[in-house]
């Protein structure tokens, strides 16, 4: 028995001596040198007393080894749970505990903390910092740089990413090597990308956009990135002539845009912007398109299924949405009480199934069976609709549909005219406790710079666009809206500061 994802993104690349890695300063990894460093690696798990299907969680910098340390678990069979390096330790000891994670890789100034839950949870503890030094490395160096691959199946666990958890306790989705496999192969055809494409990269490796987007694609097309630590601004533009595609969230952007450097002419042999992990503002679509010629191309993914839409690279990509479903993948609006497939045009659940659709929730039978029906198809809890010329559009989280007087109010559609208004940079809308309607909204504003929207107009152009029901109860001025480290909005957080407004 082969293993499908390490034979298919990795071990094929085996021998080429062309760049996979290009980092700061000139410095190249190779495929070949890349393969060698993750094999080392391969060889301490397996002296340490890891077997195949063991979780390893890593809470580590983003560096070469980082990423080699995915290829790693791969090649031996053991399951990879990545970690946002912003999770406090106990974030962590319920990641790990919750896992069963027989080893957990962090950076050494967590090492004496999480050395403690290590002992208490009977894991093993390595060090890895963003410079590569540590414990891993150490014993990787003194190890053969080839290493028998485990012999896994396409069903057998890749990895685990773990919900954001916004309720409750975050569940650990689990991939599988083919969930991984056939979404890497469908964008690499779909997003036309081959071994001469050089990808520039700034997202974490922590998440499915930067891990199994963008690293993934780059390896199953044997192209290489420019791998950076984070995004730096300057790095960016300083590099973007060596890029032939960018993949980015909606905030580096915008932050491009602001930038005098960033011209028509620095961009205008690149090939591709991608964006997701959060909605694009429909004035940095156009903004974008003005200043460079290149339309982004907007897709939508989730955790538990990797990508599920993508805008067209050939074709209209149409701001404010999601474009259609990718092959192999299918999508359909369903009624949240029912079930019951609606007409194009109505807001219900989106719902897909394919093979990039994930195995279920790790030790969570109850979650598994509630968001995951018998036939396949997997609630995603996004609620949107397909309009009449078949593009997806998500209207919003179904916890974030507001229910006021008995009457569904769809966020986004009033967040859309309150975009569009003289001075607003872009808005939230929420729903808060109210003593007579059950809800109410409230609309977060966040103004241009300089700029100092008219609350009166802005409601002025509510009345005239939106039945009243929908109607914001109260605007609110603020500076910023909270995010998250791939930039959603986390309207949670609003919804708990701004809960009491209406209180009796």
């Amino acid at each position: 028995m082969a293993n499908p994802l390490y034979d298919g993104f990795f071990g094929v690349h085996a021998e080429k001596t062309t760049p996979f890695l290009r980092l700061e300063g000139g410095q190249v990894v190779t495929h070949q040198d890349f393969l060698s460093i993750s094999a080392q690696i391969a060889h301490v798990t397996v002296q340490i007393g890891l077997k195949p299907g063991d979780r390893v969680a890593v809470q580590v910098e983003k560096s070469p080894e980082a990423l080699a340390l995915y290829a790693a678990c791969a090649q031996a069979g053991l399951v990879f749970l990545p970690l946002n390096t912003a999770y406090t330790v106990d974030e962590l000891s319920y990641f790990i505990e919750n896992s069963g994670a027989s080893l957990i890789v962090c950076g050494g100034k967590s090492q004496e903390t999480l050395g403690v839950v290590a002992k208490e949870l009977g894991a093993k503890l390595e060090t890895l910092n963003a410079d590569g030094s540590g414990t891993l490395m150490d014993q990787a160096q003194q190890m053969p740089t080839r290493f028998e691959t485990v012999a896994r199946s396409g069903d057998d666990l890749a990895a685990f990413l773990y919900t954001s958890g916004t309720t409750g306790r975050s569940k650990g989705a689990m991939l599988t090597q083919d969930n991984l496999i056939s979404n890497a192969q469908t964008l690499v055809e779909h997003w036309r990308f081959t071994a001469d494409d050089v990808l520039l990269h700034a997202l974490p490796i922590f998440h499915t956009h930067g891990l199994f987007v963008a690293t993934n694609v780059t390896l199953a097309a044997g192209g290489s990135m420019i791998f950076m630590p984070k995004f730096d601004q300057d790095e960016i533009i300083a590099r973007m002539p060596e890029a032939t595609t960018m993949m980015g969230v909606p905030t580096f952007y915008t932050r491009l845009l602001d930038d005098e450097r960033f011209t028509r002419e620095l961009t205008a042999h690149m090939r591709l912007f991608v964006s997701g992990s959060a909605p694009l503002l429909a004035e940095t679509h156009t903004r974008f398109e003005a200043l460079t010629g290149h339309r982004i191309l907007e897709r939508y993914g989730m955790t538990e299924t990797n990508m599920n839409t993508s805008n067209p690279y050939d074709g209209e990509r149409r701001a404010g949405t999601v474009g259609f479903p990718l092959p192999g993948v299918e999508l359909k609006i369903t009624n949240p009480d029912t079930g019951d497939t609606l007409p194009d045009g109505e807001v219900g659940q989106i719902e897909v199934r394919g093979a990039n659709v994930f195995k279920g929730y790790w030790q969570m039978p109850e979650k598994t069976a509630a968001e995951l029906r018998e036939n396949g198809f997997f609630i995603t809890g996004d609620l949107g609709l397909i309009d009449a010329d078949g593009y997806v559009q998500i209207v919003g989280r179904n916890k974030d549909l507001i229910i006021s007087g008995g009457y569904n109010i769809y966020p986004k559609e009033i967040e859309l005219v309150l975009d569009d208004q003289p001075g607003v940079l872009e808005s939230a809308v929420i729903g808060v406790p109210h003593p007579d309607f059950g809800e109410t909204v409230v609309g977060l504003i966040v103004p241009e710079t300089g700029a100092e929207p008219d609350e009166d107009g802005m409601m002025e152009a509510v009345r005239k666009s939106l039945a009243r029901f929908k109607h914001p109860r109260k605007l609110v001025i603020l500076d910023e809206l909270p995010r998250n480290t791939m930039g959603k909005v986390q309207k949670n957080i609003l919804r708990d500061k701004y809960e009491g407004m209406f209180a009796p």
